[in-house]
């Protein structure tokens, strides 16, 4: 097991490493020079070239990685360069929105795609399951900002039930909702899939035959075999909501993560998105490692296998 762990820790420093590359690559080499969009064009050439060199953004771009790759792993980003403040600061003031809104959307996704993917599989070919079925597909198609504003319109204009922006009280209903019920959709199509699978297992014939409960056959074998691949889904899920649900929070006003980056990007403020994109990495990173080492617990083959690789 400690050779399991060690190679995905040593894998895991390795994603960071080519993410913080291609990150500094990607940002320095886009159009457009942040010195002079903080200036609004309005200075001279000699003040532009004194910002510059204060900033450190005249040295060679090896030297310019170098430095914030050793300031990166003390978490320390730098200033914003139009918010005059710590990139750290920022982002210890942005995700914890983002977490409480990705937290509260999981726990809704993961209640709803449990739920509703075992009822259609165990009523497979019914009426209830076609409708569950129409229903996941149309939250997976459509839009997500056409499905926060359907439910900006009807829930706060129309029946004024609701407030259409924010994110604390009741304020947090209609983000949750907009995000948990497409992650939800997706995870009722995968897990009705998996417990199909698992229901057609000679195991599942046996307990059956062995006049074991219903109940106890779905609860105790199939969602234990099928529960890997559920995992999965959820650990991706749980990586792209605290990565910063950008639309969400763009349509509902929340200053989370997502929002941070976003307005980061409009205003080519370097600092920040080399900070936000790097520290939404971690955060992948180590939800996939607890989601691997989570499959070798599971599964002792998994283990076994990835500690003979």
């Amino acid at each position: 097991m400690t050779k399991y762990i060690l190679s995905r820790i040593a894998q895991s420093i390795i994603v960071l490493f080519m993410t913080s590359v291609v990150t500094f690559l990607l940002v320095n080499v886009a159009p457009g020079d942040p010195v002079i969009l903080m200036l609004q064009k309005r200075a001279d050439q000699a003040t532009i070239d004194r910002v510059r060199h204060e900033l450190g953004l005249d040295k060679p771009l090896l030297a310019q990685y170098t430095d914030f790759l050793s300031k990166a792993v003390r978490f320390d980003f730098g200033r914003s360069y139009s918010h005059k403040i710590p990139v750290a600061e920022m982002i210890m003031m942005a995700f914890p929105v983002t977490l409480k809104l990705g937290f509260f959307s999981l726990i809704f996704a993961a209640a709803f795609g449990i739920t509703v993917g075992t009822v259609s599989a165990v009523f497979r070919g019914r009426i209830i399951d076609k409708v569950i079925m129409i229903f996941a597909i149309f939250q997976i198609s459509a839009p997500t900002f056409w499905f926060a504003m359907l439910l900006q319109i009807l829930f706060g204009l129309r029946l004024k039930w609701l407030p259409v922006s924010g994110m604390s009280g009741m304020w947090m209903v209609l983000p949750v909702a907009v995000l948990g019920l497409r992650y939800g959709a997706v995870s009722a199509r995968l897990i009705r899939t998996n417990i199909l699978d698992a229901l057609s297992q000679d195991y599942v014939r046996t307990a059956r035959a062995k006049g074991v409960a219903e109940f106890l056959v779905i609860m105790k074998h199939v969602f234990k075999n099928a529960s890997i691949p559920i995992l999965t889904l959820f650990g991706n899920q749980l990586r792209a909501m605290l990565g910063g649900a950008i639309v969400v929070e763009r349509v509902f006003g929340i200053q989370g993560l997502g929002k941070v980056a976003i307005d980061a990007v409009m205003s080519r403020d370097i600092n920040i998105i080399q900070g936000t994109v790097l520290y939404s990495a971690f955060l992948f990173v180590i939800i996939n490692l607890v989601v691997d080492l989570s499959y070798g617990m599971l599964d002792p083959r998994i283990r076994i296998a990835g500690g003979a690789a």
